[in-house]
């Protein structure tokens, strides 16, 4: 049998409901955003572009991931690459909205004093467009001609388009593995920095209240700050074995994967984008609070 025709039952209908999870719920956080004066804070327009990418992830990204699994469009290359570049294109997007955040929570922790100057609305409306320009061009690279030509069958193949060199040493080493080392070393430094402010507040007995304040304040920092690293950790877990299983592919062609953990590892990072609304939701109190007077 054909294990793909076999197997592609069960997996469009776990990307189509991922699809539908994703979109609804990042739909939901964008309108929370809108609708509270409140959450509409410099981090939080760091959120909605995240969420922004994970809306794309479900209504464009999954329908195109499924299409090309299938092996449509068949003969049309040039759209072929186009759905191809589409799907890198979005989670380039998610990761460097996730560096964004992570800079972002560095400076309002290590420079509170600078934060407000540096932090503005429009410094952060200039900084997610760029991250989105810089995913744009990263992802549509195989447009640019980085890529294979079509199989003699015709058929849209990710595997066998899209040219893996691209794909391991410029989009995920370069685009992804870069960036992801240094958010994890950021989120380190603004813990470290956090809990020696505290100590330092601590250490001072004089003017209790207004340290007492100044305690709270940091402590609030650092539940937000934990909150957006479970973000960056799940995104991690999230997509780091899909592109070990490439690695391995790549480096080692006679090893063979099989195709349904392959299919699993294709779902587990596309489910990324339904987690970040539950994780608002557990995490974070005027998120779950206007979500239920949303409904």
């Amino acid at each position: 049998y054909d294990p793909l025709e076999y197997l592609s039952v069960p997996y469009t209908a776990a990307e189509l409901v991922i699809a539908v999870l994703a979109t609804v719920g990042n739909i939901l956080v964008c309108v929370a955003i809108i609708k509270n004066k409140q959450l509409q804070t410099v981090t939080n327009y760091f959120l909605v572009s995240l969420a922004i990418a994970d809306i794309c992830v479900g209504s464009i990204a999954i329908p195109c991931a499924i299409m090309t699994s299938l092996g449509i469009p068949q003969h049309n290359l040039y759209l072929c690459v186009l759905m191809l570049s589409v799907l890198i294109m979005f989670m380039q997007s998610s990761i460097f909205s996730l560096l964004a955040i992570a800079v972002e929570r560095y400076i309002a922790v290590v420079l509170p004093f600078q934060y407000q100057n540096i932090m503005t609305h429009r410094n952060a409306i200039i900084i997610i467009i760029m991250t989105w320009i810089v995913a744009c061009l990263i992802g549509l690279v195989p447009m640019m001609g980085w890529h294979k030509p079509l199989p003699e069958s015709g058929f849209c193949f990710f595997a066998i388009v899209v040219d893996m060199n691209y794909v391991m040493y410029f989009s995920f080493l370069g685009g992804i593995l870069t960036p992801l080392i240094l958010m994890f070393i950021i989120y380190a430094r603004i813990f470290i920095e956090a809990k020696r402010q505290i100590r330092r507040i601590a250490a001072d007995t004089v003017h209790k209240g207004r340290h007492g304040k100044q305690t709270a304040s940091m402590k609030k920092e650092i539940k937000t700050a934990t909150s957006l690293f479970l973000v960056l950790f799940l995104f991690t877990v999230c997509w780091i074995p899909l592109y070990i299983m490439n690695f391995c592919s790549h480096l080692c062609p006679q090893c063979y994967v099989p195709l349904p953990l392959t299919l699993t590892a294709i779902i587990l990072s596309h489910g990324n984008s339904v987690v970040n609304p539950v994780l608002y939701a557990y995490r974070m109190k005027s998120f779950r609070y206007t979500f239920k007077a949303i409904f």
